[in-house]
């Protein structure tokens, strides 16, 4: 931690220490934003303790293992090398000069927003904190939590930001899967309760990512990363729409799109599917339609989008239905594989995936389940549902063994000339084979 004398204040000592890369970064929440994060800083020579309540996440990381596919054991290593420790221990937040909150922000059951993850964090550090400490929030969540939530709850310990300690807003802006944008040069915004803390935040974050992008609030942090991720729940909502409408009149929309895009003005190529997944799209709009209420306003276009998108593996599964009854069979007792678990291309992460709900609808209605997926060899822990199965292997017997194989995610390591071969049936909700062919429909 930085030295301090009589003559500095708390948060002038965190200045120099920031300046000096003489301070020690606490990342709460080790999963696929906070851990990349924690080694970035340390690849960019700054002392990092991660934090996690899961005690087998913490002791892999320690062992030098990842349980994230694209974070490779040697990263890991290398960073323990540097000095990263992970550790479900709060009190450990006494060694830290800046801690930066990275925990879910989920929906309850009313679908309204949970906070629990990030009060929970706030609340178990603050017997630890002290003065001269930086907090960052970058869970994404409805505007004014960085200053009705976490600002009382420092003030209330005798930490006032902006003057014995800095309070900011800072959202994650991650994509797994993605080769060209990665921690280091995703333009991050960052957003302070007073220009002091904007600046502390400023200044430690630059250590590590390339480009800042100031706000003139928390506010208006938190609604950015709002809008980001509103704009393309729209978007797909409408182009999911549009695939539905094109279904009917016999018209392959992704064909329609390709065209579209071609025009090099007014026009972003969204592309339909079996639903929406990951942390981030599904769950944030609500965020906003939950606070705006507060103001008295209905988000009547957000709220649609989301209607069409929740709508869209309940449509997959009746083009399921519907086939396999074009060839005589019911859904009750079909050999179902679904292909790809994760909720996009090339990755492991499974949260919030379409391809999960699928399959739940489909066993509910009788059928026998499976699923492949080669960057998910196990069925993953959820909240809401479970599947004690393994990834099967697409070997031509085994896809032939199957009533049905519903292509829900599109990873580029299924081999789909065999697939195509060796299928009875394949409901495509990517577009990504030939629907001419009499095996493949469109999804």
């Amino acid at each position: 931690m930085p030295a301090t004398s009589a003559n500095i204040s708390p948060l002038a000592a965190l200045q120099q220490g920031i300046d000096n890369k003489r301070v020690t970064i606490g990342i709460y929440g080790l999963g696929y934003v906070g851990l990349p994060l924690a080694l970035r800083f340390c690849e960019a020579g700054l002392s990092v303790i991660g934090f996690d309540i899961d005690p087998a996440k913490v002791e892999k990381l320690n062992a030098g293992l990842s349980y994230i596919e694209r974070i490779t054991p040697d990263v890991i290593q290398t960073a323990i090398k540097s000095g990263f420790k992970a550790t479900t221990d709060f009190a450990q937040t006494r060694l830290v000069d800046a801690l930066i909150i990275c925990v879910p922000t989920p929906l309850n059951a009313h679908r309204e927003p949970d906070l629990s993850f990030i009060i929970n964090t706030i609340d178990s550090a603050l017997p630890y904190m002290r003065e001269g400490q930086l907090v960052s929030l970058e869970s994404t969540t409805w505007p004014g939590t960085t200053d009705e939530i976490l600002a009382p709850r420092l003030r209330a310990q005798g930490l006032e930001p902006g003057i014995s300690c800095a309070l900011v807003f800072s959202p994650e802006r991650e994509d797994p899967g993605n080769p060209h944008f990665g921690t280091k040069n995703i333009p991050k915004v960052i957003g302070g309760c007073t220009p002091y803390c904007l600046a502390l935040g400023i200044a430690l974050y630059q250590h590590a990512i390339q480009t800042m992008v100031p706000v003139s609030s928390t506010k208006a942090a938190e609604m950015t990363k709002l809008l980001e991720n509103i704009h393309r729940s729209v978007n797909i909502g409408l182009v999911n729409e549009m695939k539905i409408v094109a279904d009917k009149m016999g018209i392959n929309i992704h064909e329609v799109i390709d065209a579209a895009a071609t025009k090099p003005f007014g026009f972003i190529p969204y592309r339909p599917g079996p639903g929406l997944g990951g942390h981030c799209i599904p769950i944030d709009p609500f965020y906003l339609t939950w606070k705006a209420r507060e103001y008295g306003i209905n988000t009547r276009f957000i709220e649609l989008a989301g209607e069409i998108n929740h709508f869209m593996p309940q449509w997959v599964v009746g083009k399921v239905t519907d086939a396999l009854n074009d060839r005589g069979r019911a859904v009750k007792d079909s050999r179902i594989l679904v292909l790809g678990l994760a909720y996009k291309k090339n990755i492991d992460d499974t949260r919030e995936s379409p391809a999960v709900e699928i399959m739940d609808l489909l066993q509910a209605k009788g059928a026998i389940i499976a699923y492949s997926d080669p960057h998910v060899p196990t069925f993953p822990r959820k909240r809401n549902y479970h599947f004690d199965l393994q990834s099967e292997s697409l070997t031509p017997e085994i896809i032939a063994s199957y009533d049905c194989l519903v292509l829900a995610t599109d990873h580029d390591a299924f081999d789909y000339d065999v697939l195509l071969e060796h299928a009875s049936l394949i409901i495509d909700t990517r577009g990504r084979l030939d629907w001419h062919r009499r095996t493949v429909i469109a999804g």
